[in-house]
């Protein structure tokens, strides 16, 4: 546990420059060493596959966008349902066109530590030999400024087929995860699927940085969740879906578009966003935002990433 959750805080904390999604690939790479199956896709297979929505965000960058697959077989039946864990990699997040304030920007390389959790999370299964079949999916990306980037009011074609009208380009995680999410489901058939991501700055503002926004289609995943946390004190605060939400993401001219109009429920609608692309799956989302990183060190924490969700994971695969 103590190798996985120092592999995720190293990965959260390196400077961008460093830490691009093909190193970042690289880094998930290296746990086939000890014994994890990892397949990485470049854009060019993406393009094939039709990952529309995911590509979109990587188009204003030097570095090369990736999608990597882990796979831990640890069963003794190989052919039992996994659980799926994925998460969102933005190894550094401009906001696009959209463009961040310059004030707090150097915060943006933390964007990736959804991905920095799951690649850290496999290795802690890998080197406890965890008695799980278990898929982990990161979805990697720099969302840059360039004569590439994609512009508000582009639309995209997701890898689901459905469209997704782009109004705000630094509502850019949920495009990177809608993609590996549907990837996830469609290939593995898992039988539960857990995101992760530092997604809006909306839940630190609901609940700071002492706990995760937790959003699920699923009570018992929700409770074992919730429980999970309260043993390793990664809290979790559970918000509503619902379908009066769902309808503020409707576009007039595609399936959907990624943000709402306003400012109420940023939070709730992008998590309503991502439930478009889990089908009949179970399926928690975990906005990691708030304690994903600290700006200085406090209880075990120190400066920069901690590490949040490694352990919490842990005791999911370990108790439920």
């Amino acid at each position: 546990i103590h190798e996985g959750v120092t592999m995720t805080r190293n990965l959260v904390t390196e400077p961008p420059n460093v830490m691009t999604p093909p190193e970042l690939a690289k880094n998930a790479a290296s746990l086939d060493k000890i014994g994890v199956k990892v397949t990485v896709l470049g854009e060019k297979e993406m393009t094939k596959l039709g990952m529309g929505s995911l590509l979109s965000v990587g188009r204003g960058s030097e570095h090369e966008s990736k999608l990597v697959i882990m796979e831990w077989k640890g069963h003794k039946n190989k052919k039992k349902k996994p659980i799926a864990f994925i998460g969102k990699g933005v190894s550094f997040d401009t906001g696009g066109v959209s463009l961040k304030p310059a004030s707090g920007m150097e915060e943006m390389k933390y964007d990736m530590g959804g991905s920095g959790v799951v690649i850290g999370l496999m290795k802690t299964l890998a080197l406890r030999k965890a008695k799980a079949n278990v898929i982990g999916v990161v979805g990697l990306v720099e969302n840059h400024i360039g004569n590439m980037a994609t512009r508000p009011s582009d639309v995209v074609k997701s890898y689901s087929g459905q469209t997704i009208e782009v109004l705000n380009t630094d509502a850019e995680g949920r495009l990177v995860l809608a993609d590996a999410l549907w990837y996830t489901q469609e290939k593995y058939k898992p039988e539960l699927m857990v995101d992760l991501a530092t997604l809006t700055g909306a839940i630190i503002i609901a609940i700071g940085n002492e706990y995760a926004g937790l959003f699920s289609n699923n009570d018992k995943l929700s409770k074992q969740l919730e429980d999970a946390g309260k043993i390793e004190d990664e809290k979790l605060w559970r918000f509503p879906l619902h379908e009066n939400f769902d309808k503020m993401i409707n576009s007039p001219i595609a399936d959907m578009q990624n943000i709402s109009y306003g400012r109420g429920a940023g939070s709730i609608t992008a998590a309503q966003f991502l439930k478009r692309f889990v089908g009949q799956t179970k399926w928690a989302h975990l906005d990691i935002a708030g304690p994903a990183f600290a700006d200085a060190a406090w209880g075990e924490h120190p400066k920069g990433g901690t590490g949040f969700g490694v352990r919490l994971l842990i005791d999911l695969v370990e108790n439920f």
